[in-house]
């Protein structure tokens, strides 16, 4: 390695050793997991908005993504104008790029209110579709 990079490497290093609250509260003899210290983590709200908007989208993408891919499966294998088995496989294969694009919109979106609603309105017209058709389970 070039010599400028080890002694960047090393301004970090000490810079996160100096500046860490990890190592500051290891010099002075505290205990990390001290349940003050998880207290005052969870109950600063800013970080605790933060942290449960980020739980959120989580969920959001984690569990809305596989409700809007699965009623999307199905409207999908039932509105296609192929033979029954293509029709299922083609709706199939759709619902991996489904899935993927309501989990990068669960994250992109600008609030997690704003992800909810466009998640909620998308599962929203696949269902009515559902609903329709007289599709049953």
């Amino acid at each position: 390695m070039p010599i400028g990079l080890i002694e960047t490497y090393y301004d970090y290093y000490s810079y996160f050793h100096k500046n860490s609250s990890y190592f500051r509260d290891r010099q002075a003899g505290h205990d990390m997991l001290s349940l003050t210290r998880i207290a005052s983590a969870w109950t600063d709200a800013p970080r605790l908005r933060q942290r449960l908007a980020i739980a959120s989208r989580t969920i959001l993408a984690i569990f809305g993504g596989y409700a809007f891919a699965a009623l999307a499966t199905a409207s999908l294998a039932l509105a296609l104008p192929l033979t029954r088995p293509q029709a299922v496989l083609a709706a199939t294969l759709s619902s991996f790029a489904l899935y993927c694009a309501l989990v990068i919109w669960a994250f992109a979106a600008a609030s997690a209110t704003r992800a909810w609603l466009v998640a909620g309105a998308l599962c929203c017209l696949p269902a009515a579709h559902l609903l329709l058709t007289g599709a049953r389970p």
